[in-house]
């Protein structure tokens, strides 16, 4: 059986935005930074919403269903980023 590419509708990948770094279609918002509010920091999509409300709910779910498709790839941006890991959860 093969593996079905899942689309994301809500995320967009350019060079010339967060260097290339995978977001939110039409905002510069980094996957990256949502997955760690989501899982790091705890947050539920509707904190997240609340957090950044220039984002509504299916742009959240997709950038949480981005992260689980694409998790090695991100949990490795994101061993790379340890301190400022540290720096969001000293914040909350």
């Amino acid at each position: 059986m093969s593996k079905t590419q899942v689309k994301h509708p809500h995320i967009m990948e350019d060079p010339k935005i967060s260097q290339g770094s995978p977001v939110i279609n039409g905002t510069r918002t980094r996957i990256i930074d949502i997955i760690l509010e989501y899982e790091y920091v705890g947050k539920t999509p509707d904190e997240i919403v609340n957090a950044h409300p220039y984002l509504n709910l299916a742009q959240i779910h997709d950038a949480i269903s981005y992260y689980y498709d694409y998790r090695e790839e991100i949990d490795r941006e994101i061993s790379k980023r340890k301190d400022k890991i540290q720096d969001i959860r000293d914040r909350t």
